[in-house]
């Protein structure tokens, strides 16, 4: 079993940033894929950032490459989502999710453990 719980969403201005937070527990954490997610209002939950807890690599959706960081720190079991030069279009509910695959994915059926989700909200 897998614990997730986020935080540091907010309000902020187009051109802002913002760190999100993904506090994890869970005895095999440590083998796990990472991913942020998010979902806005109508739409459907699309994968943002995802890394391999094992080797750190990464993976980015196109549409928030160069602007979005996923990374982790192991001592503190901890996820984190940087996120600059933020967008109107990236206002959305983000979670953080584990998912027990070896192989990095971005695909929200492949993750079943899931936070309860953070506010991101940006204004032009």
């Amino acid at each position: 079993q897998v614990q997730l719980a986020e935080s540091g969403g907010g309000s902020v201005q187009a051109g802002e940033s913002l760190r999100l937070s993904c506090a994890a527990s869970g005895s095999t954490y440590r083998r796990y894929c990472m991913g942020w997610f998010r979902q806005a209002p109508g739409q459907e939950r699309e994968g943002v950032a995802a890394i391999l807890r094992g080797s750190g690599s990464t993976y980015y959706a196109d549409s928030v490459k160069g602007r979005f960081t996923i990374s982790q720190d192991n001592a503190k079991n901890t996820l984190y989502l940087q996120m600059n030069s933020l967008k109107p279009e990236d206002t959305a509910m983000y979670y953080c999710a584990a998912s027990p695959r070896t192989a990095i994915s971005m695909r929200p059926m492949d993750f079943g453990y899931w936070g309860q989700g953070t506010q991101v909200s940006v204004s032009s």
